[in-house]
């Protein structure tokens, strides 16, 4: 790719991109006034011989046509040359014609090619200098030849009798040189033209080159072949999706990134189709084509959690960045979790301390029946809300799930039971996605129901088939009719930010999770009030 450039610095040639552009335009620019000049010449000059040998054979059909002419041919004697042959008849008739038409030469022959008139006096009665056949055979002739005055453009017609015999021949000579004066004077204005045609030229080509500078930012070939380059490697060796946008909201280029985060094959030709066409519809398409404005916009693309931004370009297009937040949103759900159950412990530990005194205060008073009946108590009811977890969800991912919730619960002072309808084996084809589906839904029932003057969640999940039936009910406010589904969109939400985690992606996740396994998720209202979410799961047990 260098090789050009490393001749032209060897030839003196400029570097700058938008002065080899000026100079090959303006190469270009004379090279075709050249060319244009010498085309219309080459014809020009067939042309101007032309119009002299048609002008000469005007002429000699004119004379021919003068009665007087091939009279005087037949009635007088062949003069003998020499200042007498000056006052011949046909002499004084060639003359005056010449002399009318600005033609070099009127010359009249015989049927023996011996001439009766030339503007030589002493060549009359001398034969024709050129073969004169053709013409005293009754053939118009037209041809440049070399005479006895030089080069001059033709004519040659027969002369006829008033009986319509042939008795000689009439040639008229046009000076060539008259030809290629007109010829040279016919070249100033040319080049004049030429030349004017080759500045207007020159100006556009400049007026371009200027615009071109503009647009190139004043850069050489070799720098903007670098920037290509570079873009073409960083664009596909950076690990955030990028993806560039025309006006017109068609897809200008697609990083590996981008294309792997939003799950487009690698060798799909995205390049020039609508983005809404290739992303179909949801938030994804909206946030990448601006139709929901922000920075650091949270979306949902089948499993992956993403975080867009949007920067809009000079001509109207866009270029939209894309980073992949999935790991750490599962992170922070961690997280969430940890601390809450962190809560639960610290609280339980309180609790542990006043059971270890009020065990302590029973046995120093000496009531043992009564410490062991306590210590019992306290040991029956973990044990009882563990088995009976576990006799109604036999997934332990599942049933461990729910018995942390449960003690979060109680913590918080709202009671998580199971439906008597509970009932699911351990045959989950996706235990994982369902414990994520299931935490989801019986945090934000938690959090409906904790501010409530009768607290309760209800969490309702078994098996019909193959199909797993999910239903978690709180005691909550509920949701209003005309909510329920913008509630499962990406970032929407009731509840404020805490700490670096965004808000109003648990329902869209557990969406997204739902349609991946071709089922469902919805919400409603529950039969006491409050909301009702449900989730089908078809084909979730094996």
């Amino acid at each position: 790719m260098r090789f050009p450039l490393l001749s032209a610095r060897r030839l003196g040639l400029p570097r700058r991109a938008v002065s080899q552009i000026l100079l090959t335009q303006l190469a270009i620019a004379a090279g075709v006034a050249v060319l244009a000049t010498g085309l219309f010449l080459a014809p020009l000059s067939a042309q101007l011989d032309d119009q002299a040998m048609r002008r000469a054979l005007a002429i000699a059909q004119s004379a021919a046509a003068d009665p007087a002419l091939a009279a005087g041919l037949l009635t007088a004697d062949p003069p003998a040359g020499g200042p007498a042959a000056a006052d011949g008849p046909v002499q004084s008739s060639a003359e005056r014609i010449r002399r009318a038409t600005g033609a070099e030469y009127v010359v009249v022959m015989d049927l023996n090619g011996i001439r009766r008139s030339h503007p030589s006096p002493e060549l009359i009665g001398l034969p024709v200098s050129t073969d004169p056949r053709d013409a005293l055979a009754g053939r118009e002739v037209m041809e440049i030849d070399e005479g006895t005055l030089g080069r001059s453009a033709r004519g040659k017609v027969p002369l006829v009798a008033a009986d319509g015999e042939i008795v000689g021949a009439v040639s008229v000579g046009i000076a060539y040189d008259s030809v290629r004066d007109r010829l040279l004077g016919a070249i100033p204005g040319l080049l004049a033209y030429a030349g004017g045609a080759l500045a207007a030229g020159a100006l556009a080509a400049y007026l371009l080159s200027r615009r071109i500078q503009r647009q190139t930012r004043d850069l050489a070939f070799s720098d903007i072949a670098g920037l290509l380059a570079e873009r073409e490697a960083m664009l596909h060796s950076i690990r955030e999706g990028v993806i560039a946008l025309d006006p017109g909201g068609q897809i200008r280029l697609v990083n590996d990134e981008a294309a792997r985060l939003l799950g487009l094959a690698p060798d799909s030709a995205v390049a020039g189709r609508p983005l809404d066409d290739v992303l179909g519809a949801g938030r994804t398409t909206d946030v990448l084509a601006g139709r929901v404005a922000g920075r650091d916009l949270l979306t949902v693309r089948g499993r992956r959690v993403l975080v867009a931004n949007r920067m809009p370009t000079r001509d109207g297009g866009a270029v939209a960045t894309l980073r992949d937040r999935t790991e750490l949103e599962h992170l922070s759900r961690e997280l969430d979790s940890t601390r809450g159950l962190i809560d639960a412990l610290r609280a339980q530990d309180h609790e542990h301390a006043n059971r270890l005194h009020t065990v302590l205060g029973l046995l120093e008073l000496g009531l043992h029946e009564e410490a062991a009946e306590f210590v019992t108590e306290v040991v029956g009811v973990h044990r009882s809300t563990a088995e009976q977890v576990t006799e109604r969800v036999h997934d332990p991912l599942l049933a461990a799930l729910l018995v942390g919730k449960t003690t979060v619960a109680a913590e918080r002072g709202v009671p998580l039971r199971l439906a008597d309808s509970t009932l699911l084996p351990d045959r989950l084809v996706d235990p994982g996605g369902l414990v994520t589906i299931v935490g989801n839904l019986v945090d934000n029932a938690l959090d409906a129901a904790a501010g409530s003057a009768a607290p309760l969640v209800e969490v309702d999940l078994h098996a019909e088939g193959r199909t797993a039936v999910l239903r978690v009910r709180d005691s909550g406010p509920g949701v209003p009719a005309a909510r329920r589904e913008e509630i499962f969109t990406e970032g929407w939400s009731t509840k404020q930010p805490s700490g670096p985690r965004e808000r109003g992606l648990g329902l869209a996740l557990v969406r997204r999770l739902a349609q991946r396994q071709g089922g469902s998720a919805w919400a409603g209202e529950a039969a006491d009030g409050g909301a009702e979410f449900s989730v089908v799961l078809p084909e979730a047990l094996r």
